[in-house]
């Protein structure tokens, strides 16, 4: 009874949950309250988790609430610790697929199949491993070069931020190295089986990815491929293992460019006419602006209250599965509006 008054009061709408380690959801709910470029509408969110509930076909291809299992045949899997690096690897590279205007996308061929995006970088990096190359090797990371990465992700043209994936592998390996005697299980035994604590070791240690900005001079936290590392490992290991985590549900939703174009096509995200323009004509909006800070601020805080909604309802999901859900929807977005384009590493 109290979830529901607290999802029907607007007061308490926003209200921060009692812990909040990686001060995600503390930092944007401050962009959020004082937003001017995107809302978050509430009466959407009503209806897209009505929908969720009836198990209604969303348009754009829904998913029920059952669990989204692990996607097996485009990701590198041993079930030890070269899968753990190798994951590593994987969400160190996770950013920015898209191509620029008018252009073609980045694509890759892969048993048979035509893969871009995510997909392509996950069964590019699984490919590699199939053809003798130890990705999961610390000292091996430190001395890659251009060739050999532009070998890794050859497809039908270069891959986005070729150069900034190329340090952040160099990265990754001389972290490890480091850190952690080559092997990212340390830093995994080191968070105790804390979701929020391997994140925020992730930020700490790895400068790639601690994805931090500041908004009319507040820090804003987002972190997003540092959560979702975490994530993937819960979701790989199936919570057992290297994937042990018994508090995932700290984590927020990860802040990227296909959740909100998801989130905006069910109209919960609601753009200024200035900012709907620019987003549809697909202009670049800075890394840092006020724009792209509130677009992610209100992607993180929408999969919240969605999630606080669905709890209401009877169905104890995560903001992080509730993330997961609108990215499978996004991959079929062919009727929706663009998603919004910045150039960063962070997602």
């Amino acid at each position: 009874m109290a979830d529901i008054e607290t999802w029907h009061n607007r007061d308490n709408r926003y209200t921060l949950p009692a812990q909040d380690q990686l001060g995600v959801l503390t930092s944007t709910r401050a962009v959020v309250l004082q937003s001017t470029h995107v809302r978050i509408n509430p009466e959407h969110i009503e209806h897209f988790c009505a929908q969720w509930q009836q198990g209604t076909a969303l348009p754009g291809g829904g998913q029920t609430l059952d669990e989204v299992p692990w996607d097996v045949e485009h990701h590198f899997f041993e079930g030890g610790l070269r899968t753990v690096n190798w994951m590593l690897l994987l969400d160190a590279l996770n950013f920015c697929f898209w191509a620029e205007k008018q252009q073609p996308r980045w694509t890759i061929e892969y048993k048979g199949q035509m893969l871009n995006g995510y997909w392509a970088e996950a069964a590019a990096l699984t490919r590699a491993v199939e053809e003798g190359l130890p990705l999961w090797d610390a000292a091996y990371l430190c001395a890659l070069d251009a060739k050999t990465l532009a070998h890794i992700f050859r497809g039908s043209q270069q891959i986005p931020l070729f150069e900034q994936r190329l340090h952040n592998a160099h990265e990754v390996g001389q972290v490890l190295q480091q850190r952690f005697q080559g092997n990212f299980s340390q830093a995994i035994e080191q968070a105790q089986g804390s979701a929020p604590r391997l994140a925020q070791l992730l930020a700490s240690y790895f400068p790639s990815f601690n994805d931090i900005t500041t908004y009319r001079g507040r820090e804003v936290r987002f972190l997003k491929r540092a959560q979702i590392c975490v994530s993937d490992l819960y979701s790989a290991f199936h919570g057992q293992s290297w994937g042990a985590f018994s508090d995932l549900e700290q984590l927020t939703a990860f802040a990227d460019y296909k959740v909100p174009q998801v989130l905006r096509h069910f109209h919960i995200l609601e753009y200024s006419a200035p900012l709907a323009q620019r987003v549809d004509a697909q202009e670049l909006l800075p890394a840092g602006s006020e724009e792209e800070v509130e677009i992610r601020a209100a992607t993180i805080w929408a999969c919240e209250l969605i999630q606080r909604r669905m709890r209401t309802l009877g169905y104890n999901v995560t903001p992080a599965e509730v993330d997961q859900r609108l990215w499978l929807i996004g991959q079929d977005a062919e009727q929706m509006q663009p998603y919004h384009r910045t150039r960063t590493i962070f997602y």
